[in-house]
């Protein structure tokens, strides 16, 4: 039985799939699974309504978010098991002619409370053949989303935001206990960062971190990490995915968000600085 402050959190680690109806099945089965294993905060990955790939290029399916099916179907997902869940993304048309990486947190009731469109987008070469370009097809989103649930305040954010810590403090800054990091996090890139800067989000902000992440090969090239990872506010994994879909489910004691704050206050440290000066012309700054 846990306290008002305990949460069992899941995380469910689907497969990249290419179409609405095979994303939902393993989805809602996926989801299912962490119910059974006791979550009461069930979240998905980044692109958990489909995914693909064309060149480089993310070639998710597409819809409306008014008629969306996958979200349809989570949304009655959640309403049906009792639970709360994060729709990690899925993609949406936008008014541009170019998609939204949307994700949407949604309570027990199916109601959704929040939304989040994903802020850094993924434009990377990581070698001469695997290169990215997902500002080519997704809009970038502008707002930083913090949320409340039962159990604290939940900061949204999507895959390679990752890798831009000011945002996570902000969200910390804003309350949020919680830092949810729904991915579909490349094999290279996640092989060699995936664990460390997940770790080190939680760290610096004394915040529980939340990291569903797909894994397997993606339809039309590339391939996604998996790993799924719960951690603590301390930077302990309390549960990890591994390399095969599935779901992960650990509880997670949210007064432990306070205890760490407590122990390392850096959060009320925080100082304005001055910006550092350009170099001098001809001047090459140090190495």
């Amino acid at each position: 039985m846990t306290t008002p402050r305990e949460v069992r959190i899941g995380c469910v680690q689907t497969p990249a799939l290419a179409t609405f109806d095979e994303a939902i099945e393993a989805a809602r089965r996926l989801a299912g699974d962490a119910v059974a294993a006791g979550a009461e905060l069930v979240c998905l990955p980044e692109y958990c309504g489909g995914l693909a790939t064309e060149n480089g290029v993310v070639k998710p399916p597409a819809a409306p978010e008014a008629s969306h099916p996958v979200l349809e179907a989570l949304r009655a997902f959640a309403r049906d098991a009792g639970v709360w869940t994060l729709v990690g993304s899925v993609a949406v048309d936008g008014p541009d002619g170019r998609l939204i990486n949307r994700g949407f947190l949604v309570d027990d009731q199916g109601d959704i409370r929040a939304r989040y469109d994903k802020i850094h987008l993924f434009d990377v070469d990581l070698s001469d053949t695997e290169r990215y370009r997902e500002s080519a097809v997704v809009s970038p989103g502008k707002q930083a989303v913090v949320a409340d649930t039962p159990w604290g305040r939940l900061g949204m954010t999507t895959c390679y935001d990752l890798r831009f810590p000011h945002l996570y403090r902000a969200l910390a800054q804003a309350g949020a206990e919680i830092l949810a990091v729904p991915a579909a996090f490349t094999k290279v890139t996640g092989q060699a960062h995936w664990h460390v800067l997940n770790r080190a989000r939680a760290i610096e902000n004394g915040a529980v971190v939340v990291a569903p992440c797909s894994v397997g090969p993606v339809s039309g090239g590339g391939a996604v990490y998996g790993h799924s990872l719960i951690v603590s506010p301390w930077g302990e994994v309390l549960a990890e995915g591994g390399d095969e879909a599935g779901a992960i489910v650990a509880t997670v004691d949210m007064e432990s968000v306070a205890t760490v704050r407590k122990r390392v206050p850096s959060l009320r440290h925080d100082r304005p600085f001055c910006q550092p000066a350009e170099p001098e012309p001809g001047r090459r700054s140090v190495a």
